[in-house]
């Protein structure tokens, strides 16, 4: 059974820094392309970075450029999303998705499978 479990995410404080963690099983995670999704209250999900299966490319929401950054271990079947300079608007559960092919998207129509989501509190 394709599985994706979060981990990483707490309470931070502003200008602090997190890494979450997707751990993958149940499926080869070099055949898939990884989404990171976030959603906060009252908000849509919105995609934060996603990268390709080969790990050859990466693309990020403007809203976290510089800041953000998303890598792969697929020996290690886990992606990693680490998050600096944190500021309360990035306050939301986190979600790690994925899906079958070569290319990745940050639109969450395009993914098929979920996991349940961590969450991050940054928060002074």
């Amino acid at each position: 059974q394709l599985q994706l479990v979060e981990s990483g995410g707490g309470l931070v404080q502003p200008g602090g820094s997190l890494r979450l963690s997707c751990a993958a099983s149940g499926f080869a995670l070099d055949g898939y392309s990884i989404g990171w999704f976030r959603q906060a209250p009252g908000r849509e999900r919105e995609g934060v970075s996603c990268i390709w299966r080969t790990s050859a490319i990466a693309h990020y929401a403007d809203s976290v450029k510089g800041r953000f950054s998303i890598s792969r271990d697929n020996a290690q079947h886990s992606v990693y999303l680490q998050m600096n300079s944190l500021e309360p608007e990035d306050t939301a559960t986190y979600y790690c998705t994925a899906r079958i092919g070569h290319y990745c998207s940050l639109s969450s129509y395009d993914y098929d499978y979920w996991g349940q989501g961590t969450q991050v509190t940054v928060s002074s």
